[in-house]
């Protein structure tokens, strides 16, 4: 067994709901639980595709009263698999996402890729993994 084990990424968010709706309703991700911690004035939601306990998750903070964020450019994006990137663009265009770069060949490659946003700016990168 490896001595370390990836357990989640942890961004910061505006809005919580609207973040866990995004990751949720858009991404198909599941809320797995949420803390509020009052006298911290923060809120945290952890959604994933599977359980903690064997998967990586992603923990959305909620800081009471702030409404925004400079990411900075050290942080560059989230990756997912997807079976159809095109198709998967489509639903989340007809759905609201912001495209930020469609879906088509890496420069110089042949992987398949495309950008989206949620609804704090993150990037999130779309992979085509065909099944086989």
């Amino acid at each position: 067994m490896a001595e370390f084990s990836y357990l989640h990424t942890m961004i910061r968010v505006k809005d919580l709901d609207e973040s866990v709706k995004f990751y949720t309703e858009l991404l198909g991700m599941k809320e797995l639980r949420r803390n509020d911690v009052p006298d911290g004035k923060y809120t945290l939601a952890f959604v994933g595709y599977g359980d903690e306990k064997a998967h990586t998750v992603l923990e959305l903070t909620y800081n009471y009263g702030v409404d925004s964020y400079d990411q900075g450019t050290a942080f560059g994006h989230l990756a997912l698999g997807v079976p159809d990137i095109y198709g998967t663009c489509e639903r989340l265009r007809k759905a609201g996402a912001k495209i930020a770069r469609e879906p088509g060949p890496v420069k110089f490659g042949t992987t398949v890729i495309a950008f989206i946003e949620d609804p704090n700016g993150y990037k999130i990168e779309l992979i085509e993994r065909k099944a086989g």
